[in-house]
């Protein structure tokens, strides 16, 4: 982790950053904004130190790019978006918020293409192979099986994901 967070656009110093182990055995990581970082033993006990490296990254890229602070924005919006419609259009209360959330999930789902893709980034820029983040994703997707993503999903599929880091999106 430390190479990585080294190479950001915005680097983090290590009193910026704290790492939660949340005793699940499911492969995971997260990112709470703000220096704030989350792994799960299940992917600490099966993850190799590459693979380790690919999902940090990810992780460490949704930091760069300030995702969890513009989705907290983009929240904030929406939920007063559906106020305001609900007092121009009453009774609309009850349709807006699925419209907000479905709007919520795309830009989501492009939060994940962009830290693919600003991982693979800083992967480079520690040295790593830009393969690396490739061969994480079809590992996560053995070891866990494939996300389908889809409309609904805040999640891309992860053969879409890995379509889009080979340029096929």
């Amino acid at each position: 982790m430390l190479p990585l967070l080294k190479v950001m656009n915005q680097p983090l110093s290590l009193d910026q950053v704290s790492v939660g182990i949340l005793d699940s055995p499911e492969i995971n990581a997260g990112n709470a904004g703000g220096g704030r970082f989350f792994v799960t033993k299940g992917l600490l006990d099966r993850a190799n130190d590459d693979h380790l490296s690919g999902v940090l990254a990810h992780e460490i890229a949704h930091e760069d790019l300030n995702h969890v602070g513009k989705a907290q924005v983009l929240a904030a919006g929406l939920g007063m978006g559906v106020v305001i419609l609900d007092q121009i259009f009453p009774g609309s209360g009850a349709i807006t918020p699925l419209a907000g959330e479905l709007v919520f999930r795309k830009y989501s789902r492009e939060e994940e293409y962009a830290a693919d893709a600003h991982g693979v980034v800083l992967l480079q820029r520690a040295g790593q192979r830009k393969e690396l983040m490739v061969e994480t994703l079809t590992w996560l997707m053995q070891e866990s099986g494939p996300s389908a993503g889809g409309f609904f999903s805040t999640h891309p599929g992860t053969t879409d994901r890995i379509a889009a880091l080979r340029g096929g999106r």
